[in-house]
C-alpha cells in the first residue's frame, strides 16, 4: 500500500510513513519482535505511522480492487477558456498485491461499520458508503487524533475521502462530521432536518391582580 514511502502528490513538503519491521526494532532498540508488536501493527498502532494521503491512497485501491494509483491534484490542463490542453494521465503504482478475497472482507467490514457500527451516521446520505473509524495515540499522555476515512458509492466507488483532526478525541466524533459534509456536498445531498423538540414542561403564563 506504499506507507513507508511518500506517495509523490504534486505538493511540496510530502513527507513518508513508517512501516516498523523486526530487523528495525532489533536494531534500534534491542528488542526482538513479539506477536503483540504484530498485532499492534495490524491495526496501525505501536510504531507505525502514516499521512491522510498515504491512507487516502490505501483506502482507493482497497475501493477499486486493488490498484494503487499516485495521487494528482488535477486532471487536466485548461486553457483560458476552459479547452484541455493536455490531459493529466493516471500513474499506477502498483497492483495485483493483495488477494481479491481479502479486499472482499476489508470491504464488507467497512460497511457493515456504517450499517451497524461506529460510522452508522453516514446511512442518513442517499448513497451506501463504506467507512472505518480511528483514534491515534500520540504524545506520552493519553491524548488522541481522530481520523475517519470512508469511500462512496459503495458498489461502484467514486470518490473516498479522508480525515484527520489532531488531538481531535475518537475518530467517530469530530472527524466523521468533516467527512459527512464533504460527502453531503459532493453529492448536493442536505442534512435532514430535525424538528426542535417541544419543551416537556411549558412555562403556564400566571396572572397577577
Amino acid at each position: 500500500f506504499g506507507f513507508d514511502s511518500p506517495t509523490g502528490v504534486d505538493l511540496t513538503g510530502e513527507n513518508s510513513g513508517f512501516v516498523p519491521t523486526p530487523e528495525w526494532k532489533v536494531k534500534t532498540r534491542g528488542e526482538q519482535w513479539y506477536i503483540g508488536d504484530t498485532y499492534h501493527f495490524s491495526i496501525g498502532q505501536g510504531d507505525f505511522l502514516t499521512t491522510p494521503i498515504q491512507l487516502a491512497s490505501a483506502i482507493s485501491a482497497i475501493a477499486n480492487g486493488g490498484t494503487l494509483y499516485k495521487p494528482k491534484l488535477g486532471e487536466a490542463w485548461l486553457d483560458q477558456k476552459n479547452n484541455v490542453v493536455k490531459k493529466i494521465e493516471p500513474e499506477v503504482k502498483n497492483k495485483n498485491f493483495v488477494s481479491a478475497n481479502a479486499l472482499k472482507v476489508v470491504r464488507e467490514g467497512m460497511r457493515q461499520g456504517v450499517e451497524y457500527g461506529s460510522s452508522h451516521k453516514l446511512n442518513t446520505l442517499k448513497v451506501t458508503s463504506a467507512a472505518k473509524t480511528g483514534t491515534a495515540q500520540f504524545g506520552t499522555e493519553e491524548r488522541t487524533h481522530a481520523w475517519f476515512t470512508c469511500f462512496a458509492p459503495y458498489e461502484d466507488p467514486e470518490i473516498a475521502v479522508t480525515v484527520i483532526i489532531e488531538g481531535g478525541g475518537g475518530g467517530q466524533e469530530l472527524a466523521l462530521g468533516v467527512a459527512e459534509k464533504i460527502l453531503r456536498y459532493y453529492y448536493n445531498d442536505p442534512a435532514p432536518q430535525i424538528p426542535a423538540e417541544e419543551p416537556q414542561n411549558p412555562e403556564v403564563p400566571i396572572e397577577i391582580p
